[in-house]
């Protein structure tokens, strides 16, 4: 085992020096010509130019042999973080019981494809559940916290048959994390944990369930609540909203707001806070009620990507936080009353006495 990997290290240093080896067998050539030839040591002014021709041919050579595997080692990085987002960040399914949905992220890192923001959908025998959340900053530091978070809903949302035994499980899952990472950054003595095992790091999310009358249980944890698009777009209400995961220790009792229904043709846009936050060349905020306003019938893949193209106009390609959406349609078909069985009448209400 170790000698594989000791042959594979040296076949990928190979591999990124072999851009360098035709300017420096040039190089070479060329050094061992100015020395070692003596018309090349012979005055005047044509050899003096072949020189310096020689010299510069090698000088490009080099240059040119750095920014190809500069450019190959750019391709496989970004190669890296397309598999990691689709791993992490994966698309939701376009149908999840009767439901339509989309989802994508901005990252404000330049050249990174996930940050901060998490988003995840799944079907379960309780409901669809959905969790949209915002780590405090982004960028490839937050994706710690994003991964232990995603990966306990993914379980959770199958498991737990409350809606507030999933939001107990990802609190569970963020201290974990943050008391690993606090003890990576900051080692105690052996035995014992750091004493602020927060480290300074939070997460803000919103909780969900649609149920199968498109009724919503909804918690929300210091996160920005969604729009509902039906005739207009709205901010549907979600209840008082609990602390940000982190900051204090949930309620011992939780209950989640369920006076919300989605109905079917309508749609829920759910974003992080990135997306009113965005701003212009003036300071001027990015106007996301406006924004959802589009052409009727709009299916949310194609909402989604409008969207995002208006906030990389109106910030002019310079975000400052990372920026999630996920919309969620309800195509369900309205169920009509069901008229009574020919045949049968109702009984008559017996008259009251006088």
């Amino acid at each position: 085992m170790i000698r594989t990997r000791s042959l594979d290290s040296d076949g990928s240093r190979l591999r990124r020096l072999a851009p360098l080896a035709p300017p420096a067998a040039w190089g070479a050539v060329a050094v061992a010509w100015k020395f070692a030839c003596p018309s090349a040591r012979e005055p005047g002014l044509p050899i003096r130019i072949a020189t310096s021709v020689v010299f510069l041919s090698v000088g490009i050579g080099l240059v040119l042999g750095v920014r190809r595997g500069l450019a190959r080692e750019l391709a496989r990085a970004r190669a890296v973080a397309e598999a990691t987002q689709q791993v992490l960040l994966r698309p939701p399914p376009g149908r999840l019981e009767g439901l339509t949905l989309a989802a994508g992220q901005l990252s404000a890192s330049r050249g990174a494809s996930v940050g901060g923001d998490l988003y995840e959908a799944v079907a379960t025998p309780y409901g669809v559940r959905i969790v949209v959340g915002d780590v405090r900053g982004h960028g490839l530091a937050a994706l710690g916290a994003v991964v232990a978070l995603l990966g306990s809903f993914r379980e959770a949302a199958h498991d737990e048959p409350e809606l507030a035994g999933v939001l107990r499980r990802l609190e569970r899952a963020l201290e974990r994390h943050l008391r690993e990472r606090a003890r990576d950054e900051h080692p105690a003595r052996a035995g014992t944990d750091p004493e602020h095992p927060a480290a300074e790091e939070f997460v803000t999310l919103l909780l969900l369930e649609i149920g199968p009358d498109g009724r919503l249980s909804v918690f929300n944890c210091g996160h920005p609540g969604p729009y509902r698009l039906g005739r207009e777009a709205e901010r549907l209400p979600v209840g008082d909203p609990l602390p940000p995961l982190g900051v204090l220790p949930l309620p011992a009792g939780l209950a989640p707001y369920t006076a919300a229904r989605l109905l079917p043709g309508e749609t829920l846009v759910l974003h992080t806070d990135g997306a009113e936050e965005a701003r212009d060349h003036r300071g001027r905020f990015f106007a996301l009620d406006a924004a959802l306003a589009g052409p009727p019938g709009e299916a949310p893949a194609a909402l989604v990507r409008r969207v995002h193209a208006e906030l990389l106009h109106h910030t002019g390609g310079r975000l400052a936080d990372d920026i999630a959406l996920l919309v969620v349609r309800n195509d369900r078909a309205r169920v009509p009353a069901q008229p009574a069985e020919p045949g049968l009448r109702r009984p008559r209400p017996a008259p009251s006495s006088p």
